[in-house]
Order: C-alpha cells, then structure tokens, then sequence
C-alpha cells in the first residue's frame, strides 16, 4: 500500500513544476526580508556585552515604557476579540441592507494612513474633541493618555481578528446547532459548547495577529500618545529617539528585548492554538 501511494505521489505533477527551484526561491526570499534583518538585531546586541546590555534595558525609562507597550496592545487584542467575534457573527448570521458596505469598512485601517488615523483619533478625542468634550465632564481624559493608545491601537488591529474569525464561522455546520436545539439545549449551551470550541483555534489566531501588529505600531500612536517620558512614551518611539540621539546600541538593545518577548507570547500562544486544535480533533 505504502509503494502504491509513493509511486503516485512520484506521478502527481504540480502546478508550479521544480520543488528544488521554488523552495530555494522562497528560502531565499524570507531570509532576505526576516531572517537577515533580525539577525542583524542581535548580532549588533552581541557586542555590546551582558553588563552593558542589561544596564541599557533596566531603566526605569525603558521599563515604563515596555509596559506601557505590551499592556495597552495585550488590552487592545482582548478588546477587539470580544467585538470582532460579535462583529463576524452579524456579518455571517444575518442579511440587512448595508452589510457588504460594514464588511468593507472593517478592512479602512488596512488601506489608511496610520499616521492620518492618529491624527483623526486625537482631534476627536482631546477635551475639545467631538467625543472627547463629552467625557470632560466625567473627568475622563482620553488623547495624551495610556487610555487614547490603547483606543488607537485597537483601532488599527481590529481588522485581524474580523477576518481570521469570519472564514472559520461561515463554514461551521448550522444543523449542529439545530440539533442541539432539538435536544433542548439553550442558545447559551449551544453557543458555548458547539460554536466556541469550533473559533477557539481562530480566536487564537486573531488575538495573535492583533497583539502583534498593535504592540509594533508606531504612526497612530505617536499623535495620541503625547510622548510623555515615564507616563506615556511606548516603546517604539523609545527607539526612534535613542536613534535620534545616535545611541544605536540602546536602540537595538531595546528592539532586541521586545522582539525577544514578542516572540515568547506569539509562540506560546501558537502552542495554545496547536493544543486546542488537537483536543477538537481528539
């Protein structure tokens, strides 16, 4: 059996003939756009030395400003996992007039300007803003605060989540949750024991994808951040101001530390994912 499916395998031609070609082509491209760059990283981190490392990076300066980073992205992921599950699902469960005009709209922050998106956010939502007038009275101020960066950066990584979640939910099967109707299962149970077992890899996904692109964003934050040291500077522009100062060694030990923990919560999340996909499959 096992020569049987060998000898077809050796007979089955492929669309894009030369394996050899193809994968030398694709090695060569990802090298030269990921794996050189980042390697670059740490090769220059490498000279500088663990003492001096560790003195760059344990700051109180950079501290503050990796936790701002990391905590306003992982707030704006979780944020847009609640409201992009809900979104696909009106997408994908119901018709009304407009749908495919909200369905486009979910892709603005892919083809906008991050730069004009941070400008827009922070004119609406300063004390004199449209929106941010209507919190003065509360006491709540949202631009040139930690609030205003994780509004920007949900903002920009909205559209992840929507579009990993959507495909997964339009091919999930609806006469399971007929039959668990007919068992007398209740919305809650069939959602909860049918529906979210069937997105949780996809809900991984998408808050992977979100947290990543929010936590590297620089251009719509930098409007609405105000750039305060300590209070509200992130990461990225810390590194954009060590390079300004021609402080390359701090700015790469810097890049090399969120690229270092970035790498750490995308691959455990991926072995969460792999783990949930197992268990359905189990």
């Amino acid at each position: 059996m096992s020569l049987r499916k060998n000898a077809l395998r050796i007979k089955r031609k492929s669309v894009i003939p030369g394996f050899g070609i193809t994968m030398g082509f694709s090695l060569l491209y990802i090298s030269l756009l990921v794996l050189i760059p980042i390697s670059m990283i740490f090769l220059n981190t490498s000279h500088m030395g663990l003492k001096s490392f560790w003195e760059v990076v344990y700051t109180e300066r950079v501290l503050a400003s990796l936790k701002l980073s990391f905590g306003t992205s992982f707030l704006a992921a979780i944020v847009n996992v609640f409201f992009g599950v809900l979104m696909a699902w009106v997408l994908v469960r119901y018709s009304f007039p407009g749908r495919r005009l909200i369905d486009g709209l979910i892709d603005l922050p892919f083809a906008l300007p991050t730069a004009v998106a941070g400008i827009t956010l922070t004119t609406l939502y300063a004390e004199n803003g449209w929106i941010g007038k209507l919190f003065v009275p509360l006491g709540l101020k949202i631009s040139y605060t930690p609030l205003g960066i994780t509004l920007a950066l949900i903002f920009i990584s909205f559209p992840f989540v929507v579009r990993t979640i959507q495909p997964v939910l339009e091919s999930i099967d609806l006469e399971a949750e007929e039959a668990a109707a007919c068992l007398g299962a209740t919305r809650f149970q069939t959602f909860y024991k049918i529906i979210i077992p069937e997105l949780l890899p996809a809900i991984i996904t998408g808050f992977a994808l979100a947290f990543a692109r929010a936590l590297g964003e620089y251009g719509s934050v930098v409007f609405i951040a105000g750039n305060m040291p300590m209070k509200t500077e992130i990461a990225p522009l810390l590194i954009r101001t060590k390079l300004e100062q021609y402080d390359f060694a701090g700015a790469t030990a810097l890049a090399a530390v969120m690229l270092i923990i970035s790498f750490i919560m995308i691959l455990f999340i991926n072995l969460t994912q792999w783990w949930a996909s197992n268990r359905d499959e189990g």
